[in-house]
């Protein structure tokens, strides 16, 4: 069992892995982590199980102390992580020594980045799940976000001693940017618009503003016609929903979302776009693309089938030699790691 120690928690930290299923009929959120995507990649590329817990972290990055030696990965957006003040590549395993410091410097792309920890992270399993749900102080790291002196526990580090990599082969790893169109099934209230409403909602762009968060993304762009107000009796909401409400603009619900709402969802983002989602800052801007459910089937499926294809060329790579050296370059010293794989 291994342990890391929270210096610094950073700016929205929480233990959150696929989901808490089956409880939304008693009003509990299923939460989860935002990218799936990531998740599962940072899961894959250090042999664990690919719905188990990992740190989801936001725009400003956590610091945090190794306690022992373990194998991470960090996936997602790209928020400049560094150990020990050395910049670190993504989208692979990392191993790391008792004392070893993870930070991050700031945000290049994207807004949430992912660390999966060889092992898992290991904390209570509250309702089928280890996802934080803050407000409901439900499960993760004693219900809420980390903070400073936090200490966690990790797994079984059987695959440190294996001295085995993994990475993700590039022409997988997304790219975020900040223009980029959703693909959406129309309904299930979309005759509650009007023609015109419908054309504006498909034809405009629309900026992502600073109300984002885990809960949903309020947008700002051309105001979207109802044909008698934006009300409805509440039923249940699908993550990636999106609201109407009688202002006209719409809301991307997200996986903190609640699990029943009174307004008109004019349709639902894609379960592959909402990766993209995810990774939106304020000012992005998003386009809306109609497609069929038949389409989003196949998109699906063709999701799915590009998990499996990682999951095979992800192959371990072993380190058959490492070596350390310290060089002096312009007056400053640096610590270089060389290893020979095969």
């Amino acid at each position: 069992m291994g342990k890391f120690k929270v210096l610094h928690p950073g700016l929205l930290t929480s233990v959150q892995d696929g989901g808490r299923y089956g409880y939304q009929q008693f009003g509990v959120p299923v939460a989860g982590v935002m990218d799936s995507f990531a998740h599962r990649i940072a899961n894959i590329l250090v042999e664990n199980e690919e719905n188990e817990a990992v740190l989801e972290i936001t725009l400003l990055g956590p610091q945090i102390e190794f306690l022992s030696e373990a194998v991470i990965a960090i996936t997602g957006g790209n928020l400049s992580p560094e150990i020990n003040r050395r910049s670190v590549e993504m989208w692979k395993s990392i191993y790391v020594k008792s004392g070893d410091i993870l930070s991050f410097s700031g945000a290049k792309t994207g807004c949430r980045s992912y660390i999966a920890f060889a092992g898992g992270i290991d904390v209570p399993i509250i309702m089928g799940s280890k996802s934080t749900y803050a407000k409901a102080k439900i499960g993760g790291y004693e219900g809420r976000l980390l903070k400073a002196e936090d200490i966690l526990d990790i797994g079984n580090t059987k695959y440190v001693l294996s001295s085995s990599k993994r990475s993700l082969p590039r022409q997988y790893i997304p790219e975020y940017k900040n223009h980029f169109e959703v693909q959406v099934v129309l309904g299930p209230q979309d005759d509650l618009f009007t023609t015109k409403g419908i054309e504006t909602f498909l034809s405009n762009p629309y900026t992502v503003t600073n109300e984002c968060d885990r809960m949903g993304f309020r947008l700002e762009g051309e105001e979207i016609e109802h044909i008698q107000g934006g009300d409805i009796i509440s039923d249940g909401i699908a993550l990636g929903a999106i609201q109407v409400p009688g202002h006209g603009k719409p809301i991307i619900m997200m996986a903190d979302r609640q699990t029943t709402g009174g307004y008109t969802k004019i349709g639902n983002v894609i379960w592959e776009d909402l990766n993209k989602i995810a990774q939106a800052k304020p000012g992005d801007i998003i386009r809306f693309k109609k497609i069929t459910v038949e389409d989003a089937h196949q998109r699906l499926r063709a999701f799915e089938n590009k998990i499996s294809e990682i999951r095979k060329n992800c192959k371990d790579q072993k380190v058959i030699h490492t070596r350390e050296f310290q060089i002096r370059i312009n007056g400053k010293s640096y610590e270089v790691m060389v290893e020979e794989i095969k």
